[in-house]
C-alpha cells in the first residue's frame, strides 16, 4: 500500500507550532495539500507560507477550536476551496500544571473543552466531508497521560485519556462510513506548551530516566505515524493509537 498523499486534503487543527506544525509539513512533503490553523494569525500564515514552499495549496483561516462556528466555517472555507477533505488532524491542546486539589472547575473546564470537547465538535463538524471522500482518515493527538498518571496535572490527563476513549468508539461507529479514526500518543517532546515543564527541571530528568532510548523526542519524529495513518497504508487500521516514545510505555526497569 502506498503512503502518497498526493490529491489529499488535510485540515491540521493546532497546525501552527509543535507537534501540529510538523505533521502539517510532514503531510505536505508526502503531496497533500495542507490547511494548518489555530488561533494566531500570524502563525497560520508563516506555516501556509512553508506549505507552499513544498508546491502544495492552503489557505489561511483562523480557528477556534472551542467554537462550533468557527470550526464550522473552517470546513467550509476548505471545502469551497478544494471541493473536498479527506484528513482531519486534530492537535489543538492546552495544559498546565497544578495540584488537582487546587483546580477550580473553570479551570477543569477549560482543559477539556479545548482537548476533548474541541475535537469532538471538528469530528462532527467534518464528518460529512471526510464520509464523501470515500477514505476519510482522523488522527487525534492523544498523550503518553492517556495511558499513565502524571504528577499534577490531573486534567490533562483525564482530557487525554478520555481522547483516547472518544477514538475508538469514534472509530466503531465510522467504519461503515469509510472514516478511519485513529490516535498519535506522543512521548516528551518539548515545545512551546511543554518547554518550561521539562526542559533542565527534575520532572524532565525523571522523564528521560523513564525513557529507553535516553532523551526527547523531535516533532519531526512524528511525522512518520501521521503519514502513514493518513495513507492508504492504513486502510484496515481503526480505533489504534500509536505511541511515539521512545518505549517510554514499554519500560519497567532501565538500569
Amino acid at each position: 500500500m502506498s503512503l502518497d498523499l498526493s490529491s489529499r486534503v488535510a485540515v491540521v487543527i493546532g497546525g501552527t507550532s509543535g507537534i501540529g506544525r510538523a505533521i502539517a509539513l510532514g503531510l505536505a512533503e508526502q503531496g497533500a495539500d495542507v490547511v494548518p490553523t489555530g488561533r494566531r494569525a500570524n502563525h497560520i500564515e508563516e506555516v501556509c507560507t512553508a506549505v507552499e514552499s513544498l508546491g502544495r495549496r492552503t489557505i489561511r483561516v483562523v480557528t477556534d477550536i472551542r467554537d462550533r462556528e468557527s470550526i464550522d466555517a473552517l470546513r467550509d472555507k476548505a471545502l469551497e476551496h478544494f471541493g473536498c477533505i479527506d484528513i482531519l488532524v486534530n492537535a489543538a491542546g492546552l495544559t498546565f500544571k497544578k495540584p488537582a486539589i487546587q483546580i477550580c472547575e473553570e479551570q477543569w473546564a477549560s482543559i477539556l473543552d479545548t482537548n476533548l470537547t474541541g475535537a469532538l465538535r471538528a469530528c462532527q463538524s467534518f464528518y460529512e466531508p471526510l464520509k464523501a471522500s470515500g477514505r476519510g482518515r482522523i488522527i487525534n493527538i492523544a498523550s503518553l497521560s492517556s495511558f499513565v498518571g502524571f504528577f499534577e496535572v490531573a486534567a490533562y490527563c483525564a482530557s487525554k485519556t478520555a481522547l483516547l476513549s472518544l477514538t475508538r468508539s469514534l472509530a466503531v461507529e465510522w467504519a461503515e462510513d469509510c472514516i478511519s479514526v485513529n490516535a498519535i500518543a506522543p512521548g516528551i517532546f518539548p515545545t512551546e506548551m511543554t518547554n518550561g515543564i521539562v526542559t533542565g527541571t527534575p520532572r524532565g530528568r525523571e522523564l528521560l530516566l523513564r525513557t529507553p532510548m535516553k532523551r526527547f523526542g523531535n516533532p519531526e519524529e512524528l511525522v512518520g505515524a501521521a503519514v502513514l495513518l493518513a495513507s492508504d497504508g492504513a486502510s484496515f487500521i481503526t480505533g489504534q493509537c500509536l505511541a511515539v516514545d521512545g518505549g517510554f510505555l514499554a519500560s519497567g526497569v532501565n538500569s
